[in-house]
C-alpha cells in the first residue's frame, strides 16, 4: 500500500518531483527522463510508468528555464525510437520461443498468421495511434515483433508515431505548462491527461463488454 501511495504521489506531483531532480542532478536529468520513457515503451514489465503526464510536465519545466527545450525533444524522441525498437525485437526474438512454435499449446499457428496478417494491413495506425494509450504504448510494438510485423515499415511509423507524441505534448507542456491556471491547478490538469489518455482503452473494453453480452 505504502509503494501505491509513493507511486500516486509522484504521479500527481511530477511537477515537483522533477524540479527536484533537475536541481539536484543537473544535466543528468535528461539521463533519467530517457531511462523512465525508455522503460515505459521497450519494457514490457514497466507499463505502470508516468508517459504522457511526464512529457508535458518535463515542457513546463523547460519553460521555466530548468531545460533546454531541443535537448529535451531530441533526448525523449531518442528514448521512445529506441526503446520501442528494443521491444519490437525482444517480441521478435524470444516470443515464438515462449510458445515454442506450433509444439506449444499456447502457440496457435492460426492465431499467429491472423495476427501478423493484421499488422501488416493496419499495423501503421495501431503503431501510431498507441503511442498515446498507456498500456497499449507499451505492448503495441512486443505484439508486432511478435507478429513479425516488416521492420522497415515498423521503424518508420514508430519513428512518426513517436515524433507526434513527443513534441505534441512536450510542446504543449512548454507552452500552456506555465499558465497561471493550469500551474496551479496542475493536478488536476496531469488527471485529466490520464483520464483522456485511458478513454479510448475504457470505451474498447465497454464495446467488447456488449459484444459478448450481444453474442451469448
Amino acid at each position: 500500500m505504502e509503494l501505491i501511495t509513493a507511486f500516486i504521489d509522484i504521479v500527481l506531483h511530477l511537477d515537483v518531483h522533477l524540479a527536484d531532480l533537475a536541481n539536484n542532478y543537473g544535466t543528468w536529468i535528461y539521463a533519467i527522463l530517457f531511462l523512465i520513457i525508455f522503460c515505459e515503451t521497450g519494457l514490457v514489465v514497466f507499463p505502470f510508468l508516468p508517459g504522457d503526464s511526464l512529457l508535458f510536465v518535463a515542457g513546463a519545466l523547460a519553460a521555466t528555464g530548468g531545460m533546454d527545450i531541443g535537448v529535451l525533444c531530441s533526448v525523449l524522441l531518442a528514448a521512445a525510437v529506441l526503446g520501442d525498437n528494443t521491444n519490437y525485437w525482444i517480441g521478435h526474438t524470444i516470443g515464438p520461443k515462449v510458445f515454442c512454435w506450433e509444439n506449444s499449446r499456447l502457440f496457435n499457428r492460426q492465431a499467429f498468421d491472423k495476427t501478423h496478417a493484421y499488422f501488416e494491413s493496419h499495423g501503421g495506425k495501431t503503431i501510431i495511434i498507441a503511442r498515446f494509450l498507456p498500456l497499449l504504448r507499451t505492448f503495441a510494438p512486443f505484439v508486432a515483433g511478435v507478429a513479425r510485423m516488416t521492420y522497415t515499415r515498423f521503424v518508420a511509423l514508430d519513428f512518426l508515431g513517436g515524433a507526434i507524441w513527443i513534441f505534441s505534448l512536450t510542446l504543449l507542456g512548454y507552452g500552456f505548462g506555465n499558465l497561471p491556471a493550469v500551474k496551479n491547478n496542475l493536478s488536476a490538469v496531469i488527471l485529466g491527461i490520464i483520464a483522456i489518455s485511458l478513454l479510448p482503452v475504457f470505451i474498447g473494453w465497454l464495446r467488447g463488454r456488449s459484444a459478448a453480452r450481444a453474442a451469448g
